[in-house]
């Protein structure tokens, strides 16, 4: 998933995703355990997408802080 489609994502959709992320990679790697997955390298490429997404999330929740923060100060 790209940093353009993920900004795209509402802030909900994001904490949904994430969640969605965390599950599948946990079944990839319990897989990769038991036996060889086919293309290990989706384990990387998910830890990449969670990731992304909580770093949008952050940058989000940051930005909600500022405009609070400014709101404050010109009241």
């Amino acid at each position: 998933m790209k940093i353009s489609e993920i900004r795209e994502l509402s802030t909900s959709d994001i904490e949904e995703r994430i969640e969605t992320e965390k599950s599948l990679l946990l079944k990839l790697r319990m897989n990769h355990a038991v036996s060889p997955l086919d293309n290990p390298l989706k384990i990387p490429a998910t830890k990449k997408n969670i990731a992304r997404m909580k770093t949008e999330l952050r940058q989000r929740r940051l930005e909600e802080k500022q405009k609070a923060g400014s709101e404050e100060d010109k009241g």
